[in-house]
């Protein structure tokens, strides 16, 4: 049944039209629950779907737009939109007035109107003049991104001021160690296709790799397509979701054909992160096995190290780079995406404890991208000499993050007074831009979505129960009243 067509006009108010919108919002999953069952999908694009159908249908019936932001609040995506910052703490362009951050990061156009802030445009005029910079220095070194690059791998300089930033977290690395990617994802993508393939040069299986559930599920689709078994270990509450050394080691004796540990050292979607000592425990495990002859290697991805506070992340990296003695089994997966709120300029990266498997590891890249843009290695290298000359930028994204987590956590929790929805409101590490929970019986994603207006993603996105459910303080601010 299709609500008729309702002009603004002719709603008494916006209170009405919030009801017209709760309305609509049920119709719709209720026809998406009939239809469950016939959809391959996978429950993140299910729910993503679900709330672009309601948007545009609200749109078609000429809800009102206030109605519709108050009534449809996407918390599935994790990505940081910075022109839809609204928080200002304190004096309006001060410190915390967070709505600058689009200028202040290059992102915002001259002139551009941030939430009631004009944009002077000098960070994108700045990052401009810094790429012709970063060019002819390049040149000067005999470097010339307008030709094909044969490695693939990023220009030498940009690579050593990468290699250069991991002495922060104890870790001694030179331009050879380090490959950079167009993100992460790219990047963890590269190094599981570079180990397939080593793998069939000597004419075996490319072997297994364990992932840690909950955990995010995109390696896990890519190491399937490079033709990996996968072996997924559920993790418990009482750890936090974490992996933990007993039960590492037991699934590594139980399954002799892993050979790459997927490890999130900092989570998504749970919000947790491993401490300094779980780490150890975990290399210990790894270093054991190494003892007997096999070799396992650690991909250690940092996509979210960089977001909670810097002595907790000081702490935890350096545990896992002190292990000397497997340094050439440890390999560190890094982005801006999260960490800087650059999700769209792709800026990713990998650190190998091993300039030997860096080199048999090239062939990965020169067969996918064969050469990275020189365009995007400029506006990398302008992008590390802003953050090098503005340290307090780093500071001020993790002040924004942490303000929406309360407020999240604030807004679930009066929330689950009105409704009833959650058996745990987990508190996390202060990191990430996420929120993890446990709904009570009977309750799951929809119902959440048809009561309350936030559509949040299902726990089995990440390889669990859904009984649990992730919402993200990323793209929307989060409302206060």
């Amino acid at each position: 049944m299709m609500l008729q067509n309702f002009s603004s006009e002719a709603a008494a108010g916006l209170e009405e039209q919030r009801m017209l919108v709760r309305q609509a919002r049920k119709e719709i999953l209720q026809r998406h629950r009939a239809r469950l069952g016939e959809s391959a999908e996978p429950p993140i694009r299910v729910m993503a779907r679900i709330v672009q159908d309601l948007e545009r249908e609200c749109v078609e019936r000429n809800f009102d737009q206030a109605a519709i932001r108050h009534e449809i609040v996407n918390r599935t995506i994790g990505d940081v939109n910075v022109r839809l910052i609204n928080e200002c703490e304190g004096e309006a362009g001060g410190p915390e007035d967070f709505r600058l951050l689009g200028d202040e990061l290059g992102i915002a156009l001259p002139g551009e109107d941030l939430n009631g802030y004009t944009a002077s445009g000098e960070g994108y005029r700045w990052l401009r003049e810094q790429m012709l910079e970063a060019e002819r220095h390049l040149l000067s070194k005999g470097h010339d991104l307008r030709v094909y690059d044969i490695h693939g791998v990023g220009n030498p300089v940009l690579r050593g001021w990468l290699a250069d930033d991991m002495q922060h977290w104890g870790l001694t690395a030179s331009a050879q160690h380090v490959a950079v990617g167009l993100g992460a994802t790219d990047c963890i993508d590269k190094v599981l296709r570079g180990f397939a393939r080593l793998s069939r040069l000597q004419s075996q299986p490319p072997g297994a790799v364990l992932f840690a559930a909950p955990g995010f599920n995109m390696p896990e689709l890519q190491a399937t397509s490079h033709g990996y078994r996968l072996h997924s270990v559920n993790t418990r509450a009482e750890d936090d979701f974490k992996l933990t050394g007993p039960l590492l080691s037991q699934t590594l004796e139980e399954n002799p054909d892993i050979n790459i540990v997927y490890l999130a050292v900092t989570n998504n979607p749970t919000t947790f992160a491993y401490s300094p000592d779980e780490l150890s425990s975990l290399q210990d495990v790894i270093r054991r096995f190494a003892q007997q002859g096999r070799r396992i290697y650690i991909l250690a991805d940092l996509a979210y190290v960089g977001t909670g506070p810097p002595a907790d992340d000081q702490a935890r990296m350096q545990s896992l780079t002190s292990a000397a003695d497997i340094a050439d089994q440890m390999i560190y997966v890094s982005s801006w995406s999260k960490t800087h709120t650059l999700t769209g300029e792709r800026f990713g990266w990998i650190v190998f404890g091993d300039t030997e498997l860096a080199g048999k590891m090239g062939s990965s890249w020169t067969n996918s991208v064969a050469s990275l843009p020189g365009e995007w290695q400029l506006r990398f290298m302008a992008y590390h000499a802003l953050f090098r000359e503005n340290p307090q930028l780093i500071e001020k994204i993790r002040k924004l993050y942490r303000l929406r987590r309360s407020r999240l956590r604030e807004q679930l929790e009066k929330l689950d007074k009105e409704h009833r929805l959650f058996e745990q409101i987990y508190l996390d590490d202060d990191v990430t831009i996420y929120n993890w929970s446990k709904l009570r019986e009977g309750e799951d994603s929809f119902s959440v979505f048809e009561k309350t207006g936030l559509a949040g993603i299902p726990g089995s996105t990440f390889g669990y129960s859904d009984d649990y459910i992730r919402f993200s303080v990323g793209i929307l601010p989060v409302a206060t009243d």
